[in-house]
């Protein structure tokens, strides 16, 4: 077990110890992250609503976690890792713990994290840590085009598209769950407080058919875009805006949303999109039938009920 070791919160001093057991992780898929980031990444001393974990060895780094509350009531955990010199001493589940107790004190009744598909250790340690699966996702990447066009007409009136998110399979399949303005590759469920927002701060997308039958609007697609970033590639940057879900009725409804969104990319100057589709036969065919590049792999995500003991 892992005597001797403290969990503590991390510092900007702790980096050299994060970047000494993380940097060669992952070698075969691009490397970690954490060694990048790791400076902008931690919370600051007057944050309140995240916390970075660390379980200090004294001479090493044994590993790392941070928590981040992103409702009232939901907590991600994110960035687990433990130094191999130090695994199969029960750091995960005491890292893991830390995150419950401290998501618990700020009122969260249930915490989640994202997991890679192909990460199966970690998904096992997950499910021994207390997380049950929650729902799963890949990207669809529609080219940007000012010039695309879809079989339907898109508007962005919020309204329209929460009332289609209320009722569709990809609410459903997806638990509610979007991405979350307030942390990158954090998921929580959506509001309609959050479509007025992304209406007024960014873009907000509803698929509007006229019916044959009574020629009033159907509603068949929503999504929003949730953030544009910067990301080096090969040595150059590239612009990538992302789109927190994406949402729709039939084929027609995708490509037509997919228009929508290939557009609004072109128009904030993005060179690459992605947008978070459910992981289900239906939707991945449907986005690769509507004609936009799929991401290999889904990615998973579970969830811990934090509501007992509080």
């Amino acid at each position: 077990m892992s005597v001797g070791i403290e969990i503590r919160r991390a510092t900007h001093d702790d980096y050299e110890g994060v970047k000494a057991f993380t940097e060669d992780l992952w070698e075969d898929r691009g490397g970690d992250y954490i060694p990048e980031i790791y400076h902008d990444w931690l919370e600051d001393d007057d944050e309140d609503h995240k916390k970075t974990f660390l379980a200090d060895a004294g001479d090493d780094v044994a590993g790392i976690v941070q928590a981040v509350m992103l409702s009232p009531d939901e907590a991600w955990f994110q960035g687990m890792r433990v130094n191999p010199d130090y695994q199969r001493q029960g750091l995960s589940g005491r890292l893991n713990e830390a995150c419950f107790e401290w998501a618990r004190e700020k009122g969260a009744t249930v915490g989640r994290i994202m997991i890679f598909s192909w990460n199966a250790a970690s998904l096992g340690a997950a499910r021994k840590g207390g997380f049950d699966p929650s729902t799963e996702f890949r990207f669809a990447h529609p080219e940007p085009d000012s010039s695309a066009s879809g079989p339907d007409p898109v508007s962005s009136d919020p309204a329209a598209a929460w009332r289609y998110w209320t009722r569709c399979d990809a609410r459903d399949h997806l638990g509610g769950l979007g991405f979350a303005p307030e942390e990158t590759w954090a998921m929580r469920e959506l509001t309609r407080e959050d479509f007025e927002r992304f209406a007024d701060e960014t873009a907000v997308f509803a698929v509007e058919r006229e019916r044959e039958s009574d020629r009033e609007q159907g509603l068949a697609g929503a999504s929003y875009r949730v953030r544009t970033y910067d990301r080096e590639s090969d040595g150059e940057t590239e612009t990538w805006a992302e789109y927190g879900v994406g949402a729709w009725e039939d084929v027609d409804a995708a490509r037509a949303l997919f228009a929508a969104i290939a557009r609004d990319a072109a128009a904030v100057g993005a060179d690459r999109t992605r947008v978070l589709i459910p992981e289900t036969c239906a939707f991945v065919s449907d986005a690769s039938y509507a004609g936009a590049e799929i991401s290999e792999e889904p990615d998973f995500v579970l969830g811990a009920d934090l509501s007992e003991n509080r």
